[in-house]
């Protein structure tokens, strides 16, 4: 009787678990057969099973589509049956998807966030002019802001000018500017003035009113 045990340690893995060992047997069973008519007969009879195992897809639009897919893929791409559906490739799946790219192109400013580098990238782009000048200089002084809550309670505008020249790989260029940003005093008071008014709310919360 001990020679008709199975432990799980000696079985294969299962490719899709969700499903079960008994599945993964009777697609095995279908490849097994040598006529495409039993294979095509006990494939359907599986996706049937398949179908009953997850009611709550039923109402996705490619539920068959996907229950087929599956087939194939707990065969091994190797079961030989008519699909209603173009049969998957192995390679496809297998297949590593490309990297995604670090949007940060200046890892050393990263303080700054991906956001300032877009929007510069973003003004790049437009026509010198009265909106443009504005523009920079919102950005500038967001920079500013941006420098000294990681930083420093003070950073001179040069720097400031010297980062975005860089950033914008010199196409904006404001380091000989006469204008100034705003002062750090008052960017680092509105940044305090915000932190207090989130204190405040956290602090009042739950408290009746009379």
């Amino acid at each position: 009787m001990k020679d008709n045990l199975e432990y799980n340690s000696v079985r294969e893995d299962l490719i899709i678990p969700e499903y079960g060992r008994h599945i993964q047997k009777m697609i095995h069973h279908a490849s097994s057969q040598k006529s495409k008519d039993e294979r095509n007969k006990i494939a359907k009879s599986i996706i049937s099973v398949m179908g009953n195992l997850q009611p709550h897809l039923r109402d996705v639009s490619d539920f068959q589509h996907k229950l087929w897919d599956q087939l194939f893929i707990m065969s091994d791409f190797d079961l030989d049956v008519d699909s209603p559906f173009d049969k998957p490739k192995k390679e496809e799946l297998l297949a590593k998807p490309d990297p995604l790219s670090y949007p940060q192109n200046f890892p050393k400013y990263r303080f700054y966030g991906n956001n300032i580098k877009i929007m510069i990238d973003e003004a790049v782009k437009w026509d010198s002019g009265d909106k443009k000048e504005a523009l920079l200089y919102t950005i500038a002084n967001h920079m500013k802001k941006c420098f000294l809550n990681w930083n420093k309670d003070s950073v001179e505008d040069q720097v400031i000018f010297d980062h975005l020249y860089e950033l914008s790989d010199s196409k904006i260029d404001l380091r000989n500017s006469k204008e100034t940003l705003l002062d750090s005093s008052v960017l680092i008071r509105s940044k305090k003035r915000y932190s207090n008014k989130k204190y405040f709310k956290k602090n009042n919360k739950g408290r009746k009113r009379f």
